[in-house]
Formats: structure tokens, sequence, C-alpha cells
């Protein structure tokens, strides 16, 4: 019995076992087939990306300007290249310094009595300043004249005697001796006289020191002292100072470097023109000519001063302004100028875009001295027409159309003469 149940059982379990038993593995070219259309597709999608960054990149190079995106002309104004002549300068900062300055101090001690000038006053030379109390001067003076009319009598009372002396002795009525003193007595007195006139002097001028009168023809500063005052002898404080302004001068350096451009000019008695600016550099202020260079270069700085003279007419250089200055060394002529703003530069290389044809080509060229704007050049020439705006849209062979009439550089500039 227990034989046959097992025996029914077994059947059974070897169907569940069946049942229980994994699918079959696909086949393996269907797989294959599926990763290639990955691939394929993955590629898609990178070769897309790479295709939008390149074209990003094209718009980014593209001109921004609606002209160049569009293919049309290019709108500019132009200048047009001269020949002329063009300075070659020396900048440097000034300062502006009278030819005298003259610091007046009192040699007396005595009361101020009276203050002559205004504040800011021109003043001639020899012009009365200030007054001290004469009074107590004037009584020395006066005792010194005095003692000199006393001992100059007594000078001439000597000789008198003297003659009467050398009469006596060509006759033996005295004795050498008498005539001898008689003669040193009159040396005395004469020594005595010559004392008393120097003591006239000093005392002489002690007064005139009381009177205080304009050294220099200049322009007076503020009051320093008031009637009143009691005032020191050979005090270091000053009771006017008096600036010469007309004409006045300019101290500027200059490199070491330069020096050998200044020299040879100085030495052949050329007058270097200087021109002073102001604190901006825009408004020309005087005209004047270099009057001097500095005896030696400052090791320190590796510098040199020199010092310019100004009429100074109309009294805009005022004492101690700094200027900015400008010495004409010498100058280029012939030389082919366009405006300093026509010139770009890439890197070390200088280029213009030449207007021909209604087409800009593009140009390099060597440049040179600049001044008042204008700059001269080299690789270009005179009568040539270059852009002055609209850089920015510019290319070689570019189409361009001119918005105004072209501004020869003469206008736009300075020549030198």
């Amino acid at each position: 019995m227990q034989n046959e149940e097992i025996a029914q059982q077994a059947p059974a379990s070897h169907v569940g076992l069946e049942h229980q038993l994994p699918a079959p593995p696909p086949e393996p070219h269907r797989s294959h087939t599926v990763r290639i259309l990955v691939w394929v597709f993955i590629l898609l999608v990178f070769g897309v990306l790479f295709w939008l960054v390149l074209n990003h990149k094209e718009v980014a190079k593209a001109p921004t300007g609606r002209g160049a995106l569009m293919g049309g002309p290019v709108t500019i104004t132009t200048a047009t290249a001269t020949k002329g002549d063009i300075g070659v300068y020396l900048n440097a900062i000034g300062t502006v310094t009278p030819v005298y300055t003259d610091t007046i101090t009192s040699q007396v001690t005595g009361l101020v009595t009276a203050v002559e000038y205004r504040e800011g006053q021109l003043v001639h030379r020899g012009q009365p300043l200030i007054e001290i109390d004469p009074r107590p001067y004037q009584a020395q003076l006066l005792a010194a004249q005095g003692a000199l009319e006393r001992d100059t009598n007594l000078l001439a009372q000597a000789k008198m005697d003297l003659a009467r002396y050398q009469t006596a002795w060509t006759r033996n009525a005295i004795a050498r001796q008498i005539l001898e003193d008689q003669e040193k007595l009159v040396l005395q007195y004469a020594g005595t006289v010559k004392a008393d006139q120097g003591t006239v002097q000093y005392d002489q001028v002690q007064v005139s020191f009381c009177h205080l009168t304009a050294p220099i023809t200049g322009r007076v500063g503020l009051r320093l002292v008031d009637p009143g005052n009691v005032v020191q002898a050979n005090s270091t404080t000053p009771l006017v100072v008096i600036a010469q302004t007309q004409p006045i001068t300019v101290v500027f350096t200059i490199s070491e470097d330069s020096v050998g451009d200044v020299i040879p000019q100085m030495r052949r008695g050329k007058s270097l023109p200087v021109t002073a600016y102001d604190r901006g550099n825009q408004t020309k202020i005087a005209t004047g000519t270099l009057q001097t260079m500095d005896n030696q270069i400052d090791t320190t700085t590796g510098t040199v001063k020199l010092r310019a003279l100004f009429p100074n007419t109309n009294g805009a250089l005022f004492p101690n302004l700094f200027v900015n200055t400008k010495l004409l060394v010498r100058t280029v002529q012939g030389a082919t100028l366009i405006p300093s703003s026509t010139i770009q530069q890439n890197g070390d290389i200088s280029f213009v875009y030449v207007i021909q044809n209604k087409t800009a080509y593009l140009r390099d060229i060597q440049t040179g001295v600049s001044d008042a704007g204008m700059t001269a050049v080299t690789g270009i020439n005179p009568g040539d027409m270059v852009a002055d705006s609209s850089f920015q849209k510019l290319q070689n062979n570019a189409k361009v159309v001119i918005s105004k009439t072209p501004v020869p550089a003469s206008t736009s500039g300075r020549n030198v003469p």
C-alpha cells in the first residue's frame, strides 16, 4: 500500500518541477541589434550638440552691426592725410618762480609808525613801504655829528700849532722834540676825525633803515605788520614780501636722456619756445622762451632743472603755481599727418583703414611724433582718405558709406610753422 502511494505521487512532483524551470534566454542576434541602435542614438545626440556649439561661436564672431549682419555697407566718417610740419616736444611739470623774491626784515629796533602799501599792490623800486620811528637814531646821528665837528676843529688847531712850530724850528727857537710831538698830535686828531666820520655814516644808515622802501618792482603780499607794532633789529620775522611777477619764470625738469637734445640748441644760441598749460593740460596760459639750464644732473632722480622766462603781461602766471610745460626741441618738416583718432592698435602693430572706391582697406603704418591730436606716420601718402569712426564694424575690404565731407588733417589739428 505504501509503495503504491509513492508511485502515485511521483508524477505529480515531476509536473511541478517542469512549471518551475526559467524561460529560455533571448536570441543573441536580437540583443546585438538593440545595442547598436542605442549607440547610434547617443552619437546623434553628441553630433547635434557639437553642431549647436560651433554655430553659437560663429554667431558670436559675426559683426554686431546691422549693416555687417545683413551684408550692407558701414557708415563712417573720414579724415584726409596731409603733408605738414610737426613739433617734437618735451613735456614736464613746472613751478612758477619769480625772478626775484625779497623778504624784507627790520634792521633796527623801533616802533612802526606807518604802513604805506596796500595788500597785493604792485609797488615800484624806491616806493615807501614801512616807516619806523627814527627819532632815537636821529639823536645818535646828531651826537656823532657834534663829535665830528669838535674833533675836526681840534685837528685844525693842531695843524695851526704845527705850522708855528715848524717856523720856530727853522729859527732854532724850539727843541726838536716839541716839533715832533706836535706832528704826532696832528696825526692823532686826524684819526679821531676819521673815526667820527665813520660813526656819522653808521648813524645815517641806521636812520635810513627807519624808512623801508621797495628794492625791486613787484607785487607785495598780505600785510604782516601794523602801525604801533614794535619790531626788533635782525629779526627773522618778515615785515613785507615782494615778488617780481613781470617777467616771471617757470622751473621744470627733464630727463637726463633729453639733455643731448637741448644743449646743442642752446650752444647755437637758438631760442627754444616753452608753452605753459594749466593743471589739466588743456588751456594754454602763456608762451615764453628757455632761459638757462642747471649746471648738474640730480643723481637721485636722473633729471636736470631748466628755467624758462615768460613776460606775463596779463599776470596769468602766479608765483608757486603748478603748470604743465611743453618745450619745443625741434620741428619735423614735410611729414604725413593724420588725426590720432584714426590710428588703431593690434598689439604692437598700428594700422588704419584707407578708403578707396567706397571700400575700406586695412593698411599697417609706423607712427612718429604726436602733438595736438595729430600724428606723423609712414605707410600712407598725403591725400589718402582714412576712416575716423565705426571701427568696431569695419573689416578689410568692407564696403562703406561716408556720412559727411572728409575733414582735412590741417583743420583737425595744429601744424607747426
